[in-house]
Parts: structure tokens; sequence; C-alpha cells
């Protein structure tokens, strides 16, 4: 987003541009509102899944390679993959 939203807005010769892209990034991740978070940013976002999201070590705990099914590259492919050996 730094490439869409912040670089055309700046003169890129300014000497302090490293100190309005770190303003900039604070800004995007704690306070502007985000069309596919429905509004909110994404801290807001993190903040409302927070208490919902597991832990590392709970996530290796419940993780069992076994049971994952290897995924084709193309992901309409790998819908189609997926569909059929749910059928056989």
């Amino acid at each position: 987003m730094d490439l869409e939203e912040f670089y055309p807005t700046v003169d890129l010769k300014f000497a302090g541009l490293e100190n309005l892209l770190s303003e900039w990034q604070h800004y995007y991740n704690w306070f502007r509102p985000c069309g596919s978070l429905g509004g909110k940013s994404p801290d807001e976002r993190r903040l409302e899944l927070s208490p919902v999201t597991p832990f590392g070590d709970e996530v290796g705990k419940n993780y069992h390679l076994e049971k994952e099914r290897l995924r084709a590259q193309n992901y309409y492919g790998d819908l189609r993959l997926a569909k059929l050996k749910r059928c056989m």
C-alpha cells in the first residue's frame, strides 16, 4: 500500500522521507479505516480477533501432518481436486 497510497503524495527527495513513511505506516495500521475490514482499522480487527485466536503452542498441539492434504498451486484447480476427492 505504501507504493500506491504514500509515495505518490510525497517528494522523494525530501530529507525526512523515512520519518514520513513511519508516520504513514503507523496511521495506516492503527487508524485508517479499511474497506475490506468493514471500515475498521487493521488494529481494530486484530483486537476483535485476539480473544478467539489460539497461541502457537495450541496450534502446534492440534496440527497433524498426516491429516494435511497436498494442495495444487492453482486455487481453482485445487478446489476441483478437493471436490473430486470428496466424491470418491
